[in-house]
């Protein structure tokens, strides 16, 4: 079947497999090192006592057969291994049969984390990736030009994605229609980059342009990929153009850069690429199977589908247990004003009016006013994210915050390792204390003077000091 194969997109695919092979072995070491404390044995919302309350069809994977600390850590470092060598190039060195296998191992290993993940991983890149990762199944390598079907099908995947993103922004809040939200975004976004205070400081006329040309990219581009070539490339590339954009203005895990990845297979890359490497027809059961998954996703599209036009849109949400085809967007609202939940711990053994409060300091999130925001993206640093939306709502944090500052006062090795700096290094606090501050972004002159890149206003607690019953203290950290 001729219409089967593009043979001037081998490069596309090339650039688009190695490409995701990265953003999969970031997200695997995350996981590795970050796990322990979040959904471990002993973590804050245990894997086992979620299996314990969740039937098996909720949410397959592999930890329904097993599950133990170290079993976690085998998955996540076998992914990262399996993805660094998918970024090496291995897939192209095996028959096409055992390259899909390979490219199906870290899809599995994901969706076996994601499954367990919980709250911590309730994101909207979590789904994409596994989208994403299951579509390049079944892109092939270089034994067979790349299938039309499975391209069509990121392209597909990059229009929900883009024109989600644009609805939910356009039906939310009234600041995108009016072009102010950028006003706003760049100061209260959950987690700020190197460069956000500058963006915030740019003149309002440009913050109009930012959201306009966002609404243009989101809700015009994404039919454009469905044109012909070059006005597909054009769009694909001015899609890319906007999330390295929000690249350098935040820090959004791998969500921009996925976006990127997913863009970069839509353009045509054959006026730089050359003449396609001489390759054969592909086999039979390779075209089958590429048209049965074809019309799996198209089935599966229905629900994603309606949803974006429905009135009652919503985001981030899977309509099937595997994540194989979902709902994206962000931001449909923006904060006005930014609030931080401070954590702070004293080793008084009585809490007085003149008590010493010491602050633990996170990797991501802002704290010291003083210290510049930092560029993790696209590493996810979960629990400062969690932060952020606890700042918003206490609901939020209610599954997990008790078990956090329990940690704390435990002085757990494993959750003080996901912290920037613990005041206590020498033996855990007494008593620890959360309360919450308005952040905002100092000026030019309030920065020239104090050395500040923010400033913070008290505005009320968050969590009255606690300290935990006499028998379970400890002298030291464990």
């Amino acid at each position: 079947m001729d219409w089967f194969t593009a043979d001037g997109h081998w490069l596309s695919r090339l650039v688009f497999q190695r490409s995701l092979a990265v953003v999969y072995l970031v997200a695997f070491v995350a996981a590795a090192v970050q796990f322990r404390a979040l959904i471990g044995e002993r973590g804050m919302l245990p894997v086992p006592d979620l299996l314990a309350r969740t039937p098996w069809r909720a949410a397959p994977g592999l930890f329904r057969l097993h599950y133990s600390d170290r079993f976690f850590a085998l998955v996540a470092w076998t992914g990262a291994a399996v993805s660094a060598a998918l970024a090496a190039g291995l897939d192209g060195l095996l028959p096409l049969w055992a390259a899909m296998v390979l490219w199906a191992v870290p899809w599995v290993l994901y969706l076996s984390i994601v499954q367990v993940g919980q709250t911590w991983y309730g994101f909207g890149w979590e789904s994409l990736l596994l989208e994403t990762g299951f579509l390049a199944v079944f892109l092939g390598n270089g034994e067979t030009p790349a299938p039309v079907l499975v391209l069509w099908l990121l392209r597909w995947l990059l229009f929900r994605l883009e024109f989600g993103a644009g609805m939910i922004k356009i039906r939310g809040d009234a600041c995108w229609r009016r072009l102010t939200c950028l006003d706003f975004h760049h100061e209260t976004q959950p987690m700020p980059g190197p460069l956000s205070w500058f963006f915030h400081r740019l003149p309002r006329p440009v913050h109009r342009v930012e959201a306009a040309a966002n609404h243009v990219t989101q809700l015009v581009m994404p039919f454009l990929l469905f044109t012909p070539q070059p006005v597909a490339s054009i769009a694909a590339g001015l899609m890319v153009v906007t999330q390295l954009w929000l690249v350098l203005s935040g820090n959004f895990a791998w969500l921009n850069w996925l976006t990127v990845v997913i863009a970069l297979a839509a353009i045509d890359w054959s006026p730089l690429a050359g003449p396609a490497p001489t390759a054969p027809a592909p086999p039979v059961w390779y075209e089958v199977v590429v048209i049965a998954v074809t019309a799996l996703v198209l089935v599966l599209s229905y629900r994603p589908a309606r949803n974006l036009l429905s009135r009652r849109q919503v985001m981030n949400r899977s309509f099937d247990p595997l994540h194989l085809v979902n709902t994206y967007g962000a931001f449909g609202s923006i904060s006005r004003t930014r609030l931080e939940v401070v954590v702070e711990g004293t080793d008084e053994a009585v809490v007085r009016e003149g008590t010493r409060w010491r602050e633990y300091g996170f990797r991501g999130k802002p704290g010291d006013p003083r210290r510049l925001p930092r560029q993790f993206a696209p590493y996810h640093l979960r629990l400062d994210w969690m932060m952020w939306f606890a700042a918003l709502s206490p609901a939020y944090a209610r599954p997990w915050f008790g078990p956090f500052t329990e940690r704390l006062l435990l002085g757990d090795r494993d959750t003080l390792r996901l912290l920037g700096h613990n005041p206590f290094p020498d033996a855990p606090p007494v008593h620890v204390r959360a309360r919450v501050f308005r952040y905002r972004f100092t000026d030019w002159r309030e920065l020239r003077s104090t050395g500040h890149w923010w400033h913070r206003t008290y505005v009320r607690d968050f969590m009255r000091p606690t300290s935990l019953p006499a028998p379970l203290r400890r002298g030291g950290p464990s």
